[in-house]
């Protein structure tokens, strides 16, 4: 049986392209969640007036990949120091934030923070959000599967090889580079 975290670490292109890499990934949506606007558009949300995040809901078969694995990840493409931004994209549709909708996985992400904040992976507090799932829209269809739809694209070119090699830099010291596809 699947389960699905709900993960926001700045634009959810970047977010999307790593966890595309994965073994045992079912299924990736990006969308916007947790906001106060009903069917939240692209444009809406980057008013910064929703209260949404930009998010990707991935979807794992945890016989292959288990939610710590998924959240080594997710602190490695992302800073989750930097309050309301990633890089040159600021607001609070950018912040970092972990949405979850299975009670038993809050324990398992607030354990692995605790060791993110004692690796000194990152130099800064974390400033990662913790919440419950309260609602979450799909992106338009344009934003699935951005990267690999629209490599040409300088933001892409820009940002989304970078990340893409640090997180395999990183999975190898972690002993993990197996689960790259």
């Amino acid at each position: 049986m699947n389960k699905k975290i709900i993960l926001g670490g700045g634009c959810f292109w970047c977010v999307e392209s790593a966890f595309k890499r994965l073994k045992g990934i079912t299924n990736l949506v990006s969308g916007y969640a947790n906001g106060k606007t009903k069917d939240p558009t692209y444009k809406e949300i980057c008013g910064g007036e929703t209260g949404h995040a930009e998010v990707v809901k991935v979807e794992f078969d945890p016989q292959e990949i288990n939610l710590e694995t998924i959240l080594d990840v997710f602190f490695t493409v992302h800073d989750p120091t930097t309050l309301n931004r990633q890089g040159n994209d600021v607001g609070t549709q950018y912040r970092s934030i972990i949405i979850f909708s299975d009670k038993d996985d809050k324990d398992v992400i607030l354990k692995k923070m605790s060791e993110v904040s004692n690796s000194k992976l990152w130099n800064s507090p974390l400033v990662t959000e913790v919440e419950t799932l309260d609602s979450f829209y799909e992106a338009e269809l344009y934003h699935q599967d951005y990267f690999n739809n629209n490599p040409g694209n300088p933001y892409c070119q820009a940002v989304i090889p970078a990340k893409i090699s640090k997180l395999e830099n990183r999975l190898n010291a972690l002993g993990k580079k197996s689960i790259l596809v």
